[in-house]
């Protein structure tokens, strides 16, 4: 991949997105992992007067804020900090507890996070007129590893073609702090939580898969009922038709 190609032809991308919406800028989340600081550095180079990264703890690891202060002071790019512990944890207090599993009870309050996160972006993108830009990658987009109208609650996805290791290569060539780009891919939604421990595959095997089809047979076979029972994230709801 000619990474210096790929960020120029994104960032031109990116710039034309707002003007055909008729926006100013470009707003999004700096989660202080790696491909959220591709999209905000891309979005830089396109408008470096009207880029926005807004950093949205939620009992957060203090490192990934870290990383974010780091990358947005490397970049220049101006942020906003919004700490959603109070807000989430008063939601948690009003809404009841249902009989369901650990694992469910967990999986709805990750993603009330994330769907708090998305309401804070639109705010942002509401107040100034710009569009907010998503950071999911083409293996999260296949596999609807993200948040329906949490994470996934964007205006556009410049990364959305690119596989986790195309990314990895793009933020090398963009400058990213290394710190950034080596520790392991993570939601951030519960503690300890990592993207290849809860999908039970690297994103080198699941790269492979979505480059060229080829996988273990039963890898293979898990990633497409993966995929297919994922088709409703990635499309609009479906409009009953008289």
């Amino acid at each position: 991949m000619d990474s210096a190609k790929v960020a120029e032809k994104l960032s031109r991308w990116i710039k034309q997105q707002l003007k055909s919406a008729g926006t100013r800028g470009a707003v999004l989340g700096l989660s202080g992992g790696m491909d959220s600081s591709v999209a905000a550095v891309l979005c830089q180079r396109a408008l470096p007067q009207s880029t926005l990264g807004v950093i949205m703890p939620c009992h957060s690891h203090k490192q990934d804020i870290e990383h974010a202060r780091m990358l947005a002071q490397r970049f220049a790019i101006e942020t906003r900090t919004i700490v959603l512990d109070g807000i989430y944890d008063s939601l948690l207090e009003l809404l009841p507890e249902e009989k369901a599993s650990a694992d469910t009870k967990r999986l709805a309050q990750a993603n009330l996070k994330a769907r708090l996160r998305m309401l804070t972006l639109y705010y942002f993108a509401n107040r100034l007129n710009y569009l907010v830009v998503g950071s999911g990658n083409r293996d999260e987009l296949s596999l609807g590893y993200f948040t329906k109208y949490g994470d996934g609650g964007v205006d556009i996805q410049p990364l959305g073609s690119l596989l986790k290791g195309q990314i990895r290569e793009l933020a090398r060539f963009l400058g990213i702090p290394t710190p950034i780009i080596e520790k392991p891919p993570s939601a951030g939604l519960w503690e300890g939580q990592t993207d290849e421990e809860e999908l039970g595959l690297s994103y080198a095997e699941l790269d492979r898969y979505l480059a060229s089809g080829e996988a273990s047979g039963e890898i293979k076979g898990r990633l497409q009922k993966i995929i297919a029972a994922a088709a409703h994230k990635r499309q609009p709801p479906p409009i009953a038709e008289l």
